[in-house]
């Protein structure tokens, strides 16, 4: 798999985490969604990884990703920040995987 992360999402991300300590991961949340098939990808700021996520180094940082859930992710992506929504967005070249991604700190 392979990530990119624009500039313009690095500033972003990077303001997020100012003074904030904790690996940032791209999860497949499909928590209040019915089923795994209905998840929204976002990015988490975690202190801890889970079993199965893997280390995918990026342009900017390295981003966690859950192995048993990137076969809901393309091989090539793309993490940009639209100022028009105020949203990161995460995109492949096929397709739009969430034009509004958010940034969650979860950590503990």
């Amino acid at each position: 798999m392979e990530i990119k992360i624009t500039d313009r999402a690095a500033e972003k991300i990077s303001e997020f985490r100012t003074e904030k300590q904790g690996l940032l991961k791209l999860k497949y949340d499909t928590e209040e969604c019915g089923c795994v098939m209905c998840g929204v990808t976002n990015l988490w700021l975690v202190n801890q990884l889970e079993d199965d996520d893997y280390a995918v180094e990026t342009n900017h940082d390295t981003i966690y990703v859950e192995k048993s859930k990137e076969l809901f992710l393309d091989d090539i992506l793309t993490i940009d920040f639209h100022d028009g929504t105020n949203c990161f967005q995460l995109k492949s070249p096929n397709q739009y995987l969430n034009p509004r991604m958010s940034i969650f700190d979860k950590r503990e």
